[in-house]
């Protein structure tokens, strides 16, 4: 699922390129947006005291953006397991690559990790669901 973001001049730097920094902020935005999309927003999940913490990320920048770029994200299931799984982004700008990245994330439930296959089967299936080599 594609995200866009255009990118603010608060974003930018003093060499008036978008900060690395908020590459990891605009994957954050995509995920949400996908989670939203999909029925299981953060919010749903908290309600079912379920969290997921960020337990590993990186990005590859390939081409700098500046102010008033829209970066288009498509977001990914890239792999699952019982009790993590792991996000794609590639951002681009005009159909070219500007930064890869991923994100992986574990599940807890009440403060304690979990296997979210048995504690909530629906978001275990819909992160199936969208895996990658299953679109």
């Amino acid at each position: 699922m594609i995200f866009s973001h255009k990118v603010q001049y608060y974003e930018t730097d003093r060499m008036q390129v978008t900060h690395h920094s908020n590459y990891i902020r605009f994957m954050e935005e995509a995920r949400s947006s996908f989670l939203e999309k999909v029925g299981f927003s953060y919010k749903r999940m908290e309600e079912e005291n379920i969290v997921s913490p960020v337990i590993d990320v990186h990005a590859q920048f390939v081409k700098s953006t500046t102010y008033g770029d829209v970066i288009d994200i498509d977001v990914k299931v890239k792999e699952v397991s019982m009790a993590v799984v792991t996000i794609s982004y590639t951002m681009t700008v005009e159909g070219k690559t500007v930064c890869t990245g991923e994100s992986k994330h574990c599940f807890l439930k009440d403060g304690r990790p979990t296997a979210i296959k048995k504690v909530n089967p629906g978001l275990y299936e819909m992160f199936l669901k969208y895996k990658e080599e299953n679109l």
